[in-house]
């Protein structure tokens, strides 16, 4: 092995190896059946496939726009005028991103630097704090609730300081399952009024609602929208996280910061993907049933393991259902016993905390197919 001649000094001396990529890596190894990374084991919708080999025919196959496919953000825009009745301006106000992690870093690039403050709510998605420091600021710890993981809106107040330039906000919220309402956004606009805090609305499961509950979009509160970055993901919505193909919407004086930090980023994104997405998102049906296809997927793996020993906890919204267990061990150390004795993979949520909080509940991803899901629950009927 090739020794370093320089010595560097670590912008992020507490990150290690992400919890994903450390229980993929414990699942493979021991053959485990892998519910705790977050994607389907399903393909995508044969259409979309088509409309991939399409375009690549066509030979659109050159960088794109930096902002993204003009037929694509028409789409994005159509969309969000439709089920949220917002208006965002094609040519300014939208941002096709290579995934919604890019999306987020680039949000808050455009708006922390040094010494500035960043509000965000654990359990907190693993990009998030990484982010705020990577460009100079302070992750500013809020913690989610229990029993039902909810904002305390009175300890957001306590926790703003001169230094706030954004507060992070995650709906429905991964690992959790929980959703904002109305409702909340209202008590966070009335929090952020007069003053200059961004806010930065992380909305990729915003299909993925359940139980007749509508999802409550920053883009659809207009006092909320007018300081917004609101993002969202393709890769949920229409089953190929791989492809990292997510938007930005923002009013235009925040998204003319965020395109000066994506073009330095990334600058552009996957051409024909963009194409092949465009032309599907004529399918409007897809996403409006996207909530009772994955509620099924939800219930039926929630049916499943009933009898395992486990308290099954809310989940609103999301692929993930996330369980208490009942064995006195650390939730690590309980997840890799999971994984290596009986063979199904999941997450630790004291992963999601900055001190590592440990409430023995742990996360299962049911984006699966029903023979997965099914030789899951086999295992873990065997948990004792």
């Amino acid at each position: 092995m090739l020794a370093a001649s320089i010595k560097l000094q670590s912008r992020l001396p507490a990150v290690g190896t992400t919890i994903f990529t450390v229980m993929s890596a414990l699942a493979n190894e021991h053959r485990a059946i892998n519910l705790s990374q977050g994607f389907p084991d399903f393909d995508s919708p044969p259409e979309l496939l088509e409309a991939v080999g399409r375009h690549m025919r066509a030979q659109r196959n050159q960088y794109a726009p930096m902002a993204g496919v003009l037929a694509l953000r028409e789409a994005i825009a159509a969309k969000v005028q439709t089920l949220y009745g917002a208006s965002y301006e094609v040519d300014s106000e939208v941002t096709v991103t290579a995934g919604a992690t890019q999306a987020i870093f680039t949000a808050v690039a455009a708006v922390i630097g040094a010494g500035d403050e960043a509000i965000v709510f654990e359990p907190v998605y693993d990009s998030y704090v990484p982010s705020i420091e990577l460009n100079g600021g302070r992750a500013v710890i809020c913690r989610l609730e229990l029993p039902d993981y909810r904002i305390n809106w009175q300890k957001v107040r306590e926790a703003i300081t001169p230094r706030t330039k954004m507060i992070i906000i995650n709906s429905p919220n991964n690992p959790i399952g929980s959703v904002l309402t109305r409702a909340d956004l209202d008590e966070l606009a009335a929090i952020v009024r007069d003053t200059d805090i961004a806010v930065l609305s992380d909305e990729v499961y915003e299909h993925v609602v359940f139980d007749g509950t509508a999802h409550a979009s920053v883009a659809a509160h207009e006092e909320l929208a007018a300081r917004s970055f609101v993002v969202s993901s393709f890769g949920k919505t229409y089953h190929v996280t791989g492809w990292k193909v997510a938007y930005c919407i923002a009013p235009k004086a925040l998204m003319t910061e965020f395109r000066k930090a994506h073009q330095f980023i990334v600058f552009t994104v996957n051409s024909v993907m963009q194409h092949a997405l465009a032309d599907f998102m004529q399918n409007t049906g897809w996403y409006r049933e996207l909530g009772i296809f994955y509620q099924q997927k939800r219930d039926q793996f929630r049916a499943l393991i009933k009898d395992a020993p486990f308290e099954l906890l809310p989940c609103g919204g999301t692929y993930f259902q996330c369980v208490r267990y009942r064995h006195d061990e650390p939730d690590v150390a309980f997840t890799r016993r999971l994984t290596i004795d009986i063979g199904v993979a999941a997450i630790p949520v004291s992963a999601f905390y900055s001190d590592g909080f440990d409430a023995h509940v742990i996360r299962f991803c049911f984006a699966k197919s029903t023979a997965t899901l099914e030789a899951a629950a086999a295992r873990l009927a065997k948990l004792v």
